[in-house]
């Protein structure tokens, strides 16, 4: 699975690995939405790129679509760990406005 999921101290952690296309991105979304859906507990989802090798335009859609669904359950989205390429997909496409990116976090 292209995800491992993570619940700490009220933050749900997705960790990304491998390819984020129009191939990989339905089975993350479909992951990822149900951590969301099924657990009330945390306030925080982040999505970790660390471990992401490609991202297109279908990355800037999974970030947005869980940015809806957390905001609908009174969540907040923080994306992290984003490369060079990808913060700058995230800072053009306007993701900022909607969740705090960092190219890393350590």
């Amino acid at each position: 699975m292209p995800v491992t999921l993570k619940n700490k101290n009220s933050t749900l952690y997705a960790f990304l690995k491998g390819e984020i296309d129009h191939h990989t991105a339905p089975e993350l979304r479909e992951c990822i939405d149900d951590a969301i859906i099924l657990n009330d507990a945390p306030k925080l989802i982040v999505l970790d790129f660390g471990g992401v090798t490609f991202m297109d335009s279908s990355g800037v859609g999974l970030v947005m679509g869980r940015y809806r669904l957390a905001a609908s359950k009174g969540k907040k989205i923080r994306v992290d760990n984003l490369s060079e390429r990808d913060y700058k997909i995230m800072k053009m496409s306007g993701i900022e406005k909607l969740a705090e990116i960092n190219k890393t976090v350590g």
